[in-house]
């Protein structure tokens, strides 16, 4: 069946999702969500009201949210590589590390960006402050976390590697990730040479003068 995906190649949570098609050559076809082609943002509103992205449309049916989107490929179109394990045990470690990612490492991003885009005088600064040890608590909890596992959930790449990606590659941009947390940064970089993460950020590297917070001159 026909996969249709309404999103933007610069967003953490499409490039999410992006991963997850390009691990398993999964066919699909993209809508791109910008002022240059306004018929695609006029459609996402009319298949999701709450505009946020990505959308996948299979059949008419819409599928909202990064992850349940990559829950429904792996049910719907499984490939060569199982995002999900079979053993609901270890997939459930699966779920919980890609709630983290989007949760503790990708929400306190997405703070310190949205702060930037406000007004000056409407900006939060506490909530900033906030976001900041957030931060400091998830990057020292993951370190410790992947200090004995190639892969967030374990040997496999998984949903939550789909997540992690984009989340620690913008998180990184935004809030460095200290020198002495070693093991998120060897962890980082093994995502980074991951070909399906790659040739996402490939994509997106022409909207990079897009990040409010100043894209650096690297990755």
């Amino acid at each position: 069946m026909a996969l249709t995906l309404y999103a933007h190649p610069f967003s953490s949570y499409c490039q999410k999702v992006l991963v997850a098609l390009y691990e398993n050559g999964t066919p699909f076809e993209f809508r791109m969500l910008s002022p240059d082609e306004p018929e695609n943002t006029e459609r996402l509103a009319e298949i999701w009201p709450f505009r946020r992205f990505p959308v996948l449309v299979e059949d008419g049916r819409a599928v909202c949210e990064s992850s349940v989107i990559i829950e429904h490929l792996v049910l719907y179109h499984p490939g060569p590589v199982p995002l999900l394990p079979e053993d609901p045990r270890a997939a459930l470690e699966v779920r919980f590390m890609d709630r983290f990612f989007d949760l503790y490492i990708s929400t306190p991003q997405q703070k310190f960006v949205l702060d930037r885009l406000r007004p000056e005088d409407s900006r939060d600064p506490f909530g900033v402050e906030e976001a900041g040890r957030m931060f400091d608590t998830a990057y020292q909890w993951l370190d410790d976390k992947m200090r004995d596992r190639k892969w967030a959930a374990g040997d496999s790449f998984t949903l939550a590697d789909c997540a992690a990606a984009p989340a620690l590659f913008y998180a990184d941009w935004t809030y460095p990730i200290d020198p002495s947390f070693t093991h998120v940064h060897n962890y980082r970089k093994r995502l980074l040479q991951r070909p399906s993460f790659a040739r996402a950020v490939d994509e997106a590297r022409p909207y990079r003068p897009l990040f409010p917070l100043g894209a650096p001159d690297r990755d």
